[in-house]
């Protein structure tokens, strides 16, 4: 029989990546033995390191001005055989010879896969999460990808719809020794690589923003990618106890395989100090139980207190508040980055 890793090589899901170097990011070195060993836990039961990068391939489709800035559709290479689409936001005046700031922006889930990318490149769904055009707006590059199994990336045979398909690739990747929030890891992490190629973006002012699954890729991918200056997470920290308490079907993204006997969530989350991190709660958000979102946001900060640095960790619970990005909420990510990126 083969072992673990030898069946993972053997599937056609990494049959693709099986050629590619593993390669494990580091951060920064773990402040206490404790740190190291739940951050080595976490990588083998996310599916074990990823594999190189290579050459993204992109092509550019078409370009269309807007009020402010222009969009670049796009698409490029996570593995291969596996292009990923995706939306650039350029600022007027902004190029290589006067580069900018650029923010990631991971979309939300809310059950909507026919939307992914668009909705926060300002060209569909909910006007409230029009946050990469509002960014853009505000001298930011921004770039929207879709996540797996929404919008472009849905089920290319179309056998599968909606929900179905995404259950069926949670299944796959988890048969595979791996899981789902492995390959968003992946991909998002290829989105920097994107990033840091175009000339228009300073390298070393990036940043990550999403609103609920947006939230969650946020702090899954920031313990993995250190070019993350800055992330922000809004309205997502479900932590497995509450999930537990209250029965919560939560979407795919947030189960990693056999991780609770080491931690939750808020200890992934931790794992991305010293970088700065701020997160965004509404009191009321049955999607975020606040009972145990709140112990989390203390372990968070006690981490960036070990790290030296508790200046770099900062949370906004809205009173009276659900699942939406409130006036509020969306001052605080602004000055987030306006203080971490300029």
């Amino acid at each position: 029989m083969p072992n673990r890793r030898e069946f993972i090589k053997s599937t056609s899901l990494a049959a693709g990546a099986a050629g590619l170097v593993a390669n494990q990011v580091e951060a920064k070195p773990p402040v206490n033995t404790k740190t190291r060993v739940f951050r080595e836990k976490l990588l083998e039961c996310l599916g074990g390191p990823w594999p190189e990068g290579g050459d993204l391939k992109p092509q550019i489709q078409k370009t269309e001005q807007k009020d402010g800035y222009k969009l670049v559709w796009l698409s490029y290479e996570l593995e291969p055989n596996d292009r990923c689409p995706a939306i650039l936001l350029v600022p007027d005046g902004v190029s290589d010879k006067s580069p900018a700031p650029a923010v990631a922006i991971w979309h939300q889930h809310a059950g909507q896969w026919h939307l992914g990318k668009t909705e926060p490149a300002g060209l569909a769904g909910n006007p409230m999460h029009h946050t990469g055009a509002a960014l853009a707006k505000l001298g930011y590059v921004v770039l929207c990808p879709d996540a797996l199994c929404f919008e472009e990336r849905q089920d290319p045979q179309k056998k599968l719809r909606g929900g179905s398909y995404e259950r069926f690739e949670f299944l796959r990747y988890t048969v595979a020794g791996q899981c789902m929030a492995w390959k968003n890891i992946l991909d998002m992490r290829r989105a920097i690589d994107y990033l840091v190629s175009r000339p228009e973006v300073k390298a070393d002012r990036i940043g990550c923003y999403g609103h609920s699954m947006g939230s969650t890729h946020t702090w899954l991918v920031g313990p993995w990618e250190p070019r993350l200056k800055a992330l922000v997470g809004n309205c997502c920290l479900p932590t497995y106890g509450a999930i537990h308490r209250t029965k919560l079907l939560h979407c795919f993204p947030n189960f990693i395989p056999g991780i609770h006997a080491h931690g939750d969530t808020p200890d992934i989350a931790a794992l991305i100090a010293p970088r700065a991190l701020h997160l965004n709660l509404g009191e009321t958000d049955g999607g975020s139980p606040i009972e145990e979102a709140r112990a989390g946001v203390k372990t968070i900060a006690k981490a960036y207190a070990d790290a030296g640095v508790p200046e770099n960790f900062s949370a906004f619970i809205e009173p009276k508040t659900g699942h939406v990005l409130s006036e509020k909420m969306w001052n605080h990510v602004q000055q987030f980055f306006a203080k971490h990126l300029s």
